[in-house]
């Protein structure tokens, strides 16, 4: 009896999804280590302290 065929690997859509995904992840890293994508966190949202609303007086 002959031998089957070997198995013949993942196919290429799992291959090309996890070259995409691991480029995607190092991409990411490198944006936080080198603070490329800027201060994150709740202050960024919120107005600096020499911006005042209208209709606040400043004491």
């Amino acid at each position: 009896m002959a031998d089957p065929p070997p198995y013949p690997g993942a196919p290429r859509w799992v291959k090309v999804s996890g070259i995409i995904a691991i480029i995607l992840v190092l991409l990411v890293m490198t944006a936080i280590f080198t603070g490329v994508g800027g201060a994150h966190g709740p202050g960024r949202h919120m107005p600096s302290s020499s911006v005042t609303e209208p209709g606040v007086q400043q004491p």
